[in-house]
């Protein structure tokens, strides 16, 4: 492979900010001094340099590795600088440097994210680690997510994602790249097979790279949650992330030396309604957590039920039908049962945190009234 980068102008091409990686863009060529001509003279066969996308270059011959594919297809679309526009067709030659869609900064990284190009995609599936992607070294191709109104073509292995508001990006290696769980929608909207969507999802949850309820909720906002396939799978990943959080609250109480509370129960007053299902409860503190995960709620109906109507015997209407969650919490309290709500990333990141939490809730119970008596059922 040749690494040759000299240039026939007698100023070398400066390291601008991220360009660790041996790709420029035409207009960096230009400024340096270089001429069409010469551009395309060492882009021929037997130059040292080849042309990767339209107005992007790389300074060596050989196949270009996955982070230089990366880099290319951000210069190759962030945003171009007014009066340029026209490089967003796709169209350009080796012989035309400054025809890219580039804004000639040669800004990569978060900055080029912010001139409205992000990695999506499978690419940003690698840059996160996920094991159902290939390794950064091994891509061949890389998604840019852009904003609806860029008329950016898809070239070469750049293939373009449209959103009405590109997500802010997170920089992973020093790459913009949406977040796991905007990146695994991205990949399963092209994805048909059952195996593969649930394999993805069950990855993401699994290993930690994004919670339940948000990855829902980016599928939600793409409307994929109506396909079958993805449907069967987000139950399986909701069941999965649901079990990951009663494993993670059983190690917190016990790692960190909390009591041991009676767990998943229903709580009733005596001989009244339903007040609702916690997943741990301190009958003497009378303090119960509730996890914060994806899934129905498991509130009472609203309670005390109606006062029976005349004409209708004496007997009481039922409640309006399933309540709040801020309502559910405020009906207990009045009871004397304090309520915390713990999330499953909480408990994942900063399990010693949340065992504060619930041990300071036990401690505050010892200093206020008795609570009404509450009938505990094992659910």
């Amino acid at each position: 492979m040749n690494h040759d980068t000299s240039l026939s102008s007698p100023r070398a091409l400066p390291r601008t900010p991220g360009a660790e990686l041996p790709v420029v863009t035409g207009a960096q060529l230009r400024r340096q001094g270089l001429t069409a001509a010469q551009v395309s003279e060492r882009c021929t066969p037997r130059g040292p340099w080849q042309q990767l996308l339209p107005g992007v270059y790389l300074l060596h011959t050989g196949p270009a590795g996955g982070r230089e594919r990366l880099r290319a297809a951000l210069l190759y679309a962030a945003r171009p600088a007014a009066g340029r526009r026209g490089a967003e067709s796709g169209h350009g030659t080796s012989g035309t440097p400054g025809t890219s869609g580039t804004d000639g900064t040669g800004t990569t990284g978060a900055a080029a994210g912010a001139e409205g190009a992000v990695v999506t995609g499978v690419a940003a599936l690698a840059l996160h680690g996920f094991a159902a992607a290939p390794p950064v070294p091994a891509l061949t191709h890389v998604d840019v997510l852009v904003p609806r109104t860029r008329r950016l073509r898809a070239t070469g292995f750049v293939r373009v994602v449209r959103a009405a508001l590109p997500p802010e990006p997170l920089v992973v290696d020093g790459f913009p790249v949406v977040t796991a769980e905007r990146a695994v929608a991205d990949v399963v909207a092209g994805l048909d097979a059952p195996a593969a969507v649930r394999l993805l999802l069950t990855e993401a949850a699994r290993d930690g790279h994004c919670e339940p309820a948000a990855l829902v909720a980016e599928l939600s906002a793409a409307k994929l949650l109506g396909r079958p396939v993805v449907t069967r799978a987000v139950e399986l990943l909701l069941a999965e992330g649901r079990s990951l959080a009663e494993e993670r609250l059983y190690a917190m109480v016990r790692v960190h030396g909390l009591p041991e509370p009676v767990w998943n129960v229903d709580l009733r007053l005596p001989g009244g309604p339903h007040l609702g299902t916690v997943d741990a409860y301190w009958p003497e503190e009378a303090v119960a957590v509730e996890l914060d995960t994806a899934r129905a709620p498991r509130y009472a109906t609203a309670w005390p039920p109606r006062p029976a109507p005349r004409g209708s015997r004496g007997r009481a209407e039922p409640g309006p039908g399933p309540v709040t969650h801020a309502v559910w919490r405020e009906q207990l309290g009045r009871l004397g049962v304090t309520v915390v709500r713990l999330s499953a990333e909480g408990l994942r990141e900063s399990a010693e945190r949340q065992a504060g939490v619930v041990r300071t809730a036990l401690r505050a119970a010892r200093d206020r009234e008795p609570a009404s008596y509450v009938v505990v059922l094992p659910r």
